[in-house]
């Protein structure tokens, strides 16, 4: 029978990392959404509203990639109070040719959270100004962290703020990113200072009210909101949608029903047949990114199965370079 790979969420950190190989996957994949056949239903969600939880199932083919990943994802967003992380989950990765499991992928969301990021790095690359030197992360947790991370992979980060409902954790979580990545980090109460004048601005939050106005922004700006991937949740003002340049999706299928489009229609700013741009598209060059300086963008992510499906097949190649996994035969 054929032997499937058991990988524990210690054994994929050690092998899977924020890195510029993980930011590339991550683009790739969103290019292959633009060219290639690829096969990505919709997302399969599970509301548990009493716990403030979700399960999210993604998955993808993508034609140029062996295997394909299977994700469950749950967030149950009252952990922290548990002393518990708000994400969870494992991937499955199977053979493209013979659908026979290949590996278990049991990262805990280690994953989700490299991938997501990844995709903060890639939005950036394609629609910031290369000179963006000065960020605003809104969010205290693991992605807030990695987002500002992935920021630095791909531009000139220099300095941060960052803006945290529970401005103790804000203050906690811009020391600690001040020590890691060795640029001023700051924390601000106040969100509309947070964000004046920055070159990037990226939303990690649950928000279900706006966080971001208009009044805001100013030209320049890059926005990539990342937090809305449910229909409830909403980190961008629809009027935001107004005074933008260009908007760009990760999935215009999935935005017009969860993310940030979702809400910009429900208000009437857009109508619901607008035509969208999607990443990849802006990737391969099948569509126009920032056309100056001035311009405002905005990236809608709200994770997509081509994601999942490239990132477990980047980790299970390179554990099996560093000969790291348990062989189980299924």
């Amino acid at each position: 029978m054929p032997l499937m790979t058991i990988l524990t969420e210690a054994e994929l950190r050690r092998v899977v990392r924020l890195d510029l190989e993980a930011v590339a996957c991550v683009e790739k994949a969103f290019c292959a959404l633009a060219t290639e056949a690829v096969v990505m239903p919709p997302i399969l969600r599970l509301d548990v509203v009493e716990r403030r939880g979700e399960v999210d199932v993604k998955t993808a083919y993508v034609p140029s990639i062996d295997g394909f990943a299977v994700k469950i994802s749950p967030g149950f967003f009252d952990n922290p109070k548990l002393g518990l992380s708000s994400l969870n989950g494992m991937m499955v990765l199977l053979s493209a040719r013979t659908g026979i499991v290949e590996a278990l992928l049991l990262d805990n969301g280690y994953l989700t959270d490299i991938r997501t990021a990844a995709a903060g790095a890639v939005a950036a690359k394609h629609l910031s100004r290369p000179d963006s030197h000065v960020a605003a992360i809104f969010g205290a947790g693991v992605q807030a962290r990695l987002q500002l991370e992935a920021l630095k992979l791909v531009r000139p980060i220099e300095e941060a703020r960052l803006w945290a409902r529970d401005p103790a954790k804000a203050m906690d979580t811009a020391s600690e990113l001040s020590r890691h990545l060795g640029i001023p980090v700051s924390a601000e109460p106040d969100p509309a200072k947070a964000a004046a004048g920055v070159d990037i601005i990226v939303t990690t939050t649950p928000a279900t009210e706006p966080l971001i106005l208009p009044e805001f922004l100013k030209p320049g700006q890059h926005i990539t909101a990342m937090g809305s991937d449910s229909e409830h949740k909403n980190e961008l003002a629809p009027g935001v949608f107004k005074i933008a340049d260009l908007y760009v999706a990760d999935s215009a299928a999935q935005t017009r029903r969860l993310g940030e489009l979702h809400h910009a229609i429900d208000a009437e700013v857009i109508g619901a047949d607008a035509a969208v741009t999607e990443l990849g598209a802006v990737i391969a060059g099948k569509a126009v990114g920032r056309r100056g300086r001035h311009d405002i963008t905005i990236a809608d992510l709200t994770g997509t199965g081509v994601q999942d499906t490239a990132i477990a097949a980047f980790a299970h190649d390179r554990a099996r370079a560093a000969k790291v996994g348990t062989p189980f035969e299924s």
